[in-house]
């Protein structure tokens, strides 16, 4: 499933790898393997029910939990 926003951000859920881009700034592929398991039932949650709104938010969590791996305690 593919989304495309106002904000030019496209988020990309296919073959279970996640790819998120925005313009020319941002391109981020995270492949099935490695998404989080709680995440992967969101996004797979969200193309059942083919809504972009919680392929966002899926994706936003798995960019804040690899921010999160980079947080330094």
């Amino acid at each position: 499933m593919r989304c495309s926003y106002k904000d030019d951000f496209v988020v990309d859920y296919s073959s279970g790898a996640l790819q998120i881009t925005k313009g020319e700034g941002v391109d981020l592929l995270v492949s099935a393997s490695k998404i989080p398991a709680g995440w992967k039932a969101g996004l797979d949650s969200a193309v059942s029910s083919k809504s972009c709104h919680e392929l966002r938010a899926a994706a936003k969590g798995v960019t804040e939990s690899i921010e999160r791996a980079f947080e330094i305690e």
